[in-house]
């Protein structure tokens, strides 16, 4: 049985599954990592999800305000052996839920073109390309993606 928590970037569950998360992504993103990682910090996060399976944390998400009534959608990440089981589908539809319950009507984010997993769970989910935002206008490596809520 999976469970879904509300909490924020100081529970540990979630500190340690980031900690798991941007290990995968220094080698996925190579001599890349270092730019994307400057825009990683959780200490801003009032709200993030961590998903339990038999009481054992095995996925997170988290959402920060982006503009007025829009969202940005950071830090999701399922570990290896807990993937292909709709885990991530389930957090970012809990981040989503938790967005509008925040009087927000839209998600941004940013993946990389090195995680296709993502690139397919956001396509999967209702978010639709948009050009890149903010620091990742004219970074090759980034895609971005949108979807009113």
């Amino acid at each position: 049985m999976i469970e879904l928590l509300r909490t924020d970037a100081t529970h540990p569950d979630f500190v340690g599954l980031v900690r798991l998360l941007d290990a995968e992504l220094a080698v996925r993103d190579g001599e890349d990592h270092a730019f994307y990682h400057q825009f990683n910090h959780i200490e801003a996060i009032q709200h993030a999800v961590i998903a339990y399976s038999n009481g054992l944390a095995c996925g997170c998400g988290a959402i920060k305000a982006f503009a007025p009534g829009e969202m940005e959608v950071k830090r999701m990440f399922v570990r290896q052996e807990a993937r292909k089981q709709g885990l991530a589908t389930q957090v970012l539809l809990a981040l989503e839920n938790w967005a509008r319950e925040l009087e927000c009507h839209t998600c941004v984010l940013e993946t990389g073109k090195q995680q296709p997993e993502a690139i397919a769970l956001y396509e999967k989910n209702g978010y639709r390309l948009i050009p890149n935002y903010g620091q990742y206008i004219g970074v090759e490596n980034s895609v971005c993606f949108k979807k009113m809520i």
